[in-house]
């Protein structure tokens, strides 16, 4: 299969992108310890810059949605003018830069949030654990693990908080010289917590039926559009994922939903996270992007186990418009290249995935630099 369809011009709402290979959001700690970002995180997306466009590692927009080390936040002007020099190192290179703003909802740890309980829809803990900070006496390498924790309901007072954060966010976004917003719907995190009916119990109106569970989602756009133009506005979605105690009584339906907001909002991508093949998430059993298709108008990102030939082959046929690849962006800076000209994947080191800071992070060399023949 020829993967000339990947590297053809795109223009994604008011974007004009120059291939089709879009540099997923990775999560990968090198923010400081206060949520500020560092100028090695500007390296690190300068290096990733001959992307379509990138979509910036999930970005917290309040501090009670924070719960991962050293993950970066935009909800303060500290932080945004931390991002501006970030994207101004991308921008300088010639890139395209979204910030995905991000929430954690039960998915945060009391000890991130100054030991109160983390806020969600219903008090239905997440399934599994995740990193914990470190211990006073941490030395770097992998952090403690603990289980989730039982999240305190929200009040109709905590959205209306929630969703004023993510307008502020996206304010802020604009002033740290994003190109453009993607909102973070997937993943189990708070906006996924309320459209998936097996993380919400509600009896209110944001509970209840799909249209029900879509609200908050609708409030959030609403926020986020009125500070940036839909025609630079994403959305990044998982309906079918039932990784940490997510799962949906009819992903299909719920889909629907989703995409007709999308729609009538004027969205200029939805960002779909369904796997073509099982490995860090599953295939479903019953694919929704024929669902999506069918309401939403706009360009569709697809995201899970793509290779070169796999996401030719989805775009020639057109399953999606663009495809976004997430870890082998880490080892390969020059991925663009590197599937263009069909040449080796370099394999990433994990031990340095989300620790440390150089090594593992700016160190991987392109190709013509690996000492290899090209």
């Amino acid at each position: 299969m020829s993967l000339d369809a990947l590297f053809e011009p795109l223009t994604i709402g008011s974007l004009e992108i120059p291939n089709r290979v879009i540099m997923a959001p990775l999560t990968r700690a090198r923010a400081d310890e206060r949520h500020v970002p560092t100028p090695l995180q500007g390296e690190y997306y300068a290096q990733r810059a001959d992307a379509g466009l990138i979509i910036s590692e999930a970005t917290a927009v309040d501090p009670l949605g924070m719960g991962w080390y050293r993950a970066p936040g935009i909800w303060s002007d500290e932080m945004t003018t931390a991002w501006k020099a970030v994207t101004d190192h991308v921008h300088a290179v010639g890139g395209r830069i979204y910030c995905q703003l991000w929430h954690m909802g039960r998915l945060v740890l009391p000890d991130y949030i100054g030991g109160q309980r983390p806020i969600a829809p219903s008090p239905i803990a997440g399934e599994g654990e995740t990193m914990a900070p470190p211990p006073d006496d941490y030395q770097g390498g992998f952090l403690p693990m603990k289980p989730y924790v039982v999240p305190r309901e929200m009040t109709e007072g905590d959205i209306g908080q929630l969703v004023a954060a993510y307008g502020q966010g996206a304010r802020n976004a604009m002033r740290a010289g994003f190109d453009g917003v993607e909102v973070h719907g997937a993943n189990g995190y708070i906006i996924d917590q309320f459209l998936q009916s097996k993380s919400n119990h509600r009896q209110d109106r944001y509970g209840g039926s799909v249209e029900n569970r879509v609200r908050l989602l609708q409030e959030i756009i609403d926020a986020v559009t009125a500070e940036v133009d839909p025609a630079r506005v994403g959305l990044r979605v998982s309906p079918t994922s039932e990784r940490k105690g997510m799962g949906d009584s009819n992903p299909a339906a719920l889909t629907e939903a989703i995409g007709r907001l999308a729609q009538q909002s004027g969205l200029a991508y939805i960002h779909l996270i369904e796997p073509i093949a099982s490995g860090f998430m599953e295939k479903p059993d019953y694919p929704v992007i024929d669902r999506l298709r069918s309401v939403f108008s706009g360009t569709i990102i697809q995201n899970g186990s793509f290779d070169g030939p796999a996401a030719g082959e989805a775009i020639a046929k057109g399953q999606a418009d663009a495809i976004s690849f997430g870890r082998p962006y880490i080892a390969n800076p020059d991925l663009v290249t590197r599937l263009r000209r069909s040449l080796p994947l370099a394999e990433a080191n994990f031990d340095y995935a989300y620790v440390g800071e150089e090594r593992g992070y700016t160190d991987y060399p392109a190709f013509s630099a690996s000492g290899c023949c090209v």
